[in-house]
């Protein structure tokens, strides 16, 4: 009954033109057809905190928050199933803002206390029929002390978006200070205004559509049929052991600002990228851990090439396949090259991995990812850098879930060295293992860093 109501709600708002339908984007296109777990599992929630202190109030959050639906598309989207794949039901607007308000006691303020807190908010899960898919609980530690808690579920949102919804996020709510009337002059890292999006997520969208049709895609599935031909997922029958629905475990490290600088200083050396070095020694570390010579990892990529989406919250980001047959005789050096040389390939060759994973003739699983089951990933999504008046803010991204993947590494820059995050199904890794990767990895980089014509069957690690 209550399902019959919302469509009849919807039909109403789709005569009125309170809302409109759109087809789903390739991105979106991923979750539905490619995923190893269902749309609605919290592994698609994307999780962030930011700790406000100073007068901000729960009233001026919200109100900003408020600002920001208006402006950006994804946070007014809700799904209505389909026969084939679902639909994207958009508002005209957004009503009232999913903010909820919590007062917390002196033991749930306590640090390992509020993360509890917050993740009943986490892993709560989204009506994709009614919407909305994003939702901030804040949350009062003290006088002028609130943690925000901000979940939005990966269909309308990916890492960039989270820069994007800072940077709206302040500039609302300086407006909202400004338009009661305080003079603030300028302030670093906020704009004038929230003007119209250059582009909305669902006009990139039709701009995808139009760019991927049939005939394109058919030109690059031939290179994925070659380059994926024969390959294994890493962790072989490992993965289809266990419960399915056992939570992803994190466990994070760190890489010293100065190993950071040699890895920074190797790869200007060698004329590749940062991340092709980390790459490299990462699927070094998988080898000498596992044995396997022959890894495919997913790495995620941004998809924002046009310059008009850059503020545009959305699912933008892609997947690719990265295939490396490792040499233990092959200097790091050469490796690294080679593997620079195949990821570029591989980028160049980039489709939609809906439609990569029907080219290359891989059937969906229930409990797995169809291509791959071990995520590589060198996050460097802009954070803006803002400076509110009175008030100190810091900003975090964690992540939470089933797991959609046996195990995943994922680096980002941060005050010069790079936080490590492990993500493992501990009953296909363990924590133990994950930290023994963890060291594998820092001491594969030490070794290559110092002597960057070493084999692998050289190293003594």
């Amino acid at each position: 009954m209550e399902k019959n109501n919302a469509l009849s709600r919807l039909k109403e708002m789709l005569a009125s033109g309170k809302a409109r339908l759109q087809p789903l984007t390739f991105s979106q296109r991923e979750i539905w057809e490619t995923s190893p777990v269902k749309p609605s599992d919290p592994a698609n929630h994307i999780c962030s905190f930011f700790e406000v202190k100073g007068p901000a109030t729960v009233e001026q959050i919200k109100a900003a928050v408020g600002k920001v639906v208006e402006r950006q598309e994804a946070m007014r989207t809700s799904f209505l199933p389909g026969k084939e794949r679902p639909l994207q039901i958009i508002r005209a607007a957004g009503g009232e803002p999913a903010v909820s308000f919590r007062e917390l006691s002196e033991e749930e303020a306590k640090p390992g206390a509020i993360e509890a807190v917050m993740a009943e908010g986490f892993f709560k899960p989204f009506d994709f029929l009614n919407g909305p898919l994003y939702r901030m609980d804040i949350l009062q530690r003290g006088p002028e002390d609130l943690v925000l808690a901000f979940t939005v579920h990966h269909s309308v949102g990916d890492g960039w978006t989270l820069g994007a919804f800072v940077e709206d996020l302040c500039t609302a709510y300086i407006l909202g200070l400004r338009e009661s009337g305080m003079d603030l002059g300028k302030i670093k890292g906020i704009r004038d205004s929230l003007t119209p999006l250059a582009m909305t997520h669902s006009e990139w969208g039709a701009v995808e559509r139009a760019q991927w049709k049939p005939e394109e895609i058919a030109k690059h599935t031939d290179f994925w049929k070659v380059r994926l031909a024969g390959s294994k997922l890493l962790w072989g029958d490992a993965g289809k052991q266990g419960d399915k629905s056992e939570r992803l475990q994190r466990w994070v490290a760190e890489m010293s600002e100065e190993q950071a600088d040699k890895v920074r200083d190797l790869a200007r050396q060698l004329g590749v990228t940062v991340f092709n070095v980390l790459l490299a020694a990462f699927q070094l570390t998988l080898f000498k851990r596992t044995g396997v010579d022959d890894i495919v990892l997913g790495t995620p990529v941004a998809n924002r090439t046009k310059t008009a989406v850059r503020e545009t919250m959305g699912y933008f980001s892609g997947v690719v396949p990265l295939r490396g047959k490792i040499d233990p005789e092959q200097a790091f050096a050469d490796r690294a090259k080679v593997v620079h040389e195949q990821t570029m390939d591989a980028f160049e060759h980039a489709i939609p991995f809906a439609e990569l994973a029907a080219a290359v003739g891989e059937p969906k699983s229930a409990d797995q990812h169809c291509v791959f089951d071990t995520r590589f990933a060198y996050q460097n999504h802009p954070m803006p850098e803002v400076s509110l008046p009175g008030i100190s803010t810091r900003v975090r991204v964690i992540s939470t879930g089933t797991a959609r993947f046996d195990l995943a590494c994922e680096l980002t820059e941060d005050n010069g060295g790079f936080e490590v995050v492990w993500l493992h199904r501990e009953s296909v890794v363990s924590l133990d293992e994950v930290k023994e990767l963890n060291q594998l990895f820092h001491e594969v980089l030490t070794s290559v860093c110092e002597q960057p014509k070493i084999s692998p069957a050289a190293m003594k690690v």
